[in-house]
């Protein structure tokens, strides 16, 4: 025999050997697989349903209840941030609405024009100067906002539906006291609503545009009167010019030293924001 052939059979024998040994393998793990599915119990039979319990009313009455106060009957922190942003993203609306800033600003911008100075104070003197003197007038109508709404909201002692009638109702005071009743029955008519039975029943929706009307009205009749003396300066110089010959000369040039001692002499400032604040007293 060949040594060829001997490897040749060599090798058959471990192949029938290897064969051998996996079918040994499979048939012993078939039958422990026989003997464990053979040895398991039989199975329980099956526990019948149990009836389900009625749900607990939690809702009370079937309400929904939504409290925005922490545990000690204060409201929490995020209710306060969240209330401060929508505030701050609706300040300069309700400041503009609802205090004295409309009126004053269009007082001092109507002086400046009236003094042939269109940029002169610019608009953020004239917008601060408007800013603090609303303050300065509506002190003491945020003070008592503040102690008889926001405090004691933040202290727990009132719900916020009381705090939002609370902080409202002085600011509605003022607005009323400063509101003429042609404007009130002017938005009435428009809303196309009944006359209401006081102005205190007025809805703020018709309240604050009537308000904001009378402001308008009122500042532009300080605006016409402060504009008289002025006009006449005009008037004297541009008829000055002309008899002179001088049609060429602009009139405003030689006029605005006139408007600026006049102004200066007479205190302008000081009488202008003397009777802003004088107009809003006793209301």
């Amino acid at each position: 025999m060949t040594t060829l052939e001997i490897r040749s059979h060599h090798r058959e024998t471990v192949l029938r050997w290897i064969i051998a040994i996996g079918v040994f393998l499979v048939a012993t793990a078939f039958l422990v697989l026989y003997n464990a599915h053979s040895a398991q119990a039989a199975p329980n039979p099956p526990t019948p349903p149990v009836a389900p319990t009625p749900p607990a009313d939690i809702l009370g009455g079937g309400g929904v209840n939504l409290s925005i106060n922490g545990p000690n009957g204060a409201p929490s922190s995020s209710i306060i941030t969240l209330i401060g942003i929508t505030l701050l993203s609706v300040a300069p609306a309700l400041l503009l609405m609802m205090t004295s800033f409309t009126k004053i600003f269009v007082v001092l911008a109507m002086t400046r024009n009236a003094l042939s100075l269109p940029s002169i104070p610019p608009n953020q003197v004239l917008a601060g100067l408007a800013l603090f003197l609303t303050l300065f007038i509506m002190g003491p109508v945020f003070v008592e906002m503040n102690n008889h709404g926001i405090q004691p909201y933040l202290h727990g002692t009132i719900s916020f539906d009381d705090a939002v009638t609370a902080v409202s109702a002085p600011l509605r005071t003022f607005m009323v006291a400063h509101t003429r009743q042609e404007d009130l029955a002017l938005m009435t008519r428009a809303a196309d609503k009944a006359n209401p039975a006081s102005p205190d029943s007025v809805p703020m929706l018709t309240l604050i545009p009537a308000f904001m009307i009378s402001e308008l009205r009122a500042a532009f009749i300080i605006g016409f009167v402060i504009f008289i003396p002025f006009l006449v300066i005009d008037l004297v110089v541009s008829a000055a010019l002309m008899s002179m010959g001088m049609m060429m000369l602009p009139p405003v040039m030689i006029s605005l030293p006139f408007k600026i001692l006049l102004f200066i002499l007479v205190d302008g400032w000081g009488l202008i924001i003397t009777s802003l604040v004088n107009s809003y007293r006793g209301g």
